[in-house]
């Protein structure tokens, strides 16, 4: 994997990349699909990868179990300050019929649905799975559990595009082409359900004609949007403050006889035409 910074050298810091430490483990398998282009807001992906409740709406006949509908989250800034996580285990479900053809036990399960998304817009979810009754802290050690962590980056074209890469790991089969061609394309339909509903939520947004009503599972997208407009901002007022030191420096100073200018940033986390949604089931999240 390659990671590119595309701003100033001088900010570049390596210690930011968030680590993926199964990439390089001979015991992981991965797979990897297609770029996909969604038609709205970047911000109305992420919205999607904060809700696990979408899930039982949105995926019935491939990642849902309907038990979990009204389960409710758990909601945690990163220790490090990188991004926001909505957790919730489910219990004692069905294994959702996509997951049913890897998992190496029979019967009902214990589900952990880890939503997590790293400002400004990389997103990691993990879906973990064990027999009924295994759930809890020590599940990953489980000799029977399932791990997928599906990683999702996504990269703003313009107010209502945004491009979709994506690549799952995987705590089985590593170097099976058969399964990692399997683990693609389920996710990929998984995705057409998803990329139809915020196509859907771009238009109903941008046309809409009554405020946002925001419901309690709005909590977590909500404030990862509240965080990332502050960062957006700090980051604004850093750059302010250095073209100001560069003017200086080179003897231009602003007349304060000239009349002010001001200039409202029109895009992005502080726009309030990219709230939530309108109603229940106007979004999606995976």
């Amino acid at each position: 994997m390659i990671w590119i910074w595309m701003g100033d050298p001088q900010r570049a810091d390596p210690a930011k990349i968030f680590p993926i430490p199964e990439w390089s483990d001979p015991a992981w398998g991965r797979n990897s699909g297609d770029t996909m282009d969604v038609e709205c807001h970047y911000l109305y992906v992420t919205d999607n990868l904060l809700d696990p409740s979408h899930v039982a709406w949105v995926h019935q006949s491939s990642i849902a179990d309907t038990a979990s509908a009204n389960v409710p989250v758990d909601i945690h800034a990163n220790a490090d300050g990188s991004g926001l996580a909505v957790t919730r285990w489910t219990r004692d479900v069905e294994v959702a019929p996509f997951y049913r053809q890897f998992t190496r036990f029979s019967g009902r399960c214990d589900r952990l649905q880890h939503y997590e998304v790293r400002y400004p817009c990389h997103a990691i979810i993990q879906a973990v799975f064990v027999p009924s009754g295994a759930g809890g802290p020590a599940a990953q050690s489980h000799p029977e559990v399932f791990v997928m962590n599906s990683y999702n980056f996504m990269t703003p074209v313009d107010d209502s595009n945004t491009r979709y890469f994506w690549f799952q790991t995987r705590n089985f089969a590593p170097g099976d082409a058969a399964v990692s061609e399997a683990m693609t394309d389920g996710i990929r339909k998984v995705f057409k359900e998803d990329q139809a509903v915020l196509k859907a939520v771009q238009i109903g947004m941008t046309r809409r004609r009554t405020p946002n009503i925001d419901i309690a599972v709005d909590a977590g997208p909500l404030r990862f949007r509240r965080q990332l407009a502050r960062l957006i901002a700090a980051e604004r007022e850093s750059a302010a403050v250095a073209s100001r030191k560069t003017r200086n420096s080179i003897g231009i100073h602003e007349d304060s006889r000239l009349p002010a200018c001001r200039h409202r940033f029109t895009g992005g986390a502080d726009n309030p035409s990219h709230g939530i949604r309108s109603q229940r089931g106007s979004r999606s999240r995976r």
